[in-house]
């Protein structure tokens, strides 16, 4: 008889209300930057395909890698796409699609807000457990296997997005990428500016109250910081990429080896 493959572990932890932790994938293209995540004991890898020019099929192999080291993987599609973007990036992984992320372009549909547009549930009905699962069981078994994760509010309106938006059958976890964030409302990194500490409380209380998961992007080597995001309801955090992560370690090693004596 078949194995069982591809559970959704990142979806068995946020419903027990613990921590999942992701890497940011957006210059690695070989698929064994699963496999770095994996061993540095990340949950989950996320493939920024909005920012980077890496193809679907690049990222579909990652994510099938992933998937095969018991690892989810999440793409952050482009806000350009149009027509549900991601269908094809879900297709190739045999048990279940890629963990979905709607970006803020694929959050609203011609200016409405998310929860104008009915349940997304059906964003999470696609081709691609056929190795493993009849047509008629497909569709639940799809479902219950698909984080679909809300990111990300205009700065003016994050509290009255949140709340509409967290109400939404079918989200699993709000989300904010703080990054971004920031950067819309003029103060590029301040993630503990008032401002944004409004903004992630605002997002953890309407998360809460619709009992969705919390998640936070882009915040990294600040322990007292994310203990706080963590106090707060956070339980789904994407800290640092690929490129962050080569950048810090490379600088402290150069830096140790500059500053060693010659002679």
């Amino acid at each position: 008889m078949p194995n069982s493959v591809g559970e959704n572990q990142t979806k068995r932890k946020l419903k027990a209300g613990e921590l999942d932790l992701f890497m940011g994938v957006n210059q690695m293209r070989t698929p064994n930057i699963a496999m770095i995540a994996a061993a540095c004991g990340f949950d989950g890898i996320y493939i920024d395909l909005e920012h980077n020019p890496t193809s679907l099929e690049t990222a579909a192999a990652i994510c099938v890698a992933a998937f095969g080291l018991g690892m989810t993987p999440i793409a952050r599609v482009r806000r350009s796409v149009r027509r549900d973007p991601d269908s094809r990036l879900r297709r190739p992984r045999s048990d279940g699609p890629a963990c979905q992320h709607r970006g803020r372009g694929q959050s609203r549909r011609r200016g409405l807000p998310l929860s104008a547009m009915g349940s997304p549930l059906r964003l999470r009905l696609r081709p691609g457990a056929r190795l493993f699962r009849s047509v008629a069981g497909r569709n639940q078994h799809l479902s219950e296997r698909t984080n679909l994760v809300d990111r990300d509010a205009r700065n003016a309106a994050v509290d009255r997005e949140r709340r509409c938006n967290s109400a939404v059958d079918g989200i699993d976890v709000v989300h904010i990428g703080s990054s971004d964030l920031s950067t819309e409302m003029g103060i590029p990194g301040q993630y503990q500016h008032a401002r944004m500490r409004e903004a992630y409380e605002a997002t953890a209380k309407a998360a809460r109250s619709h009992g969705k998961s919390f998640g936070v992007g882009g915040v990294r080597e600040d322990l007292e910081f994310q203990t706080w995001l963590l106090r707060l309801g956070m339980r789904y955090l994407t800290g640092g990429s690929d490129v962050g992560y080569i950048l810090s370690a490379g600088r402290a090693d150069v830096k140790r080896i500059r500053e060693a004596r010659l002679t």
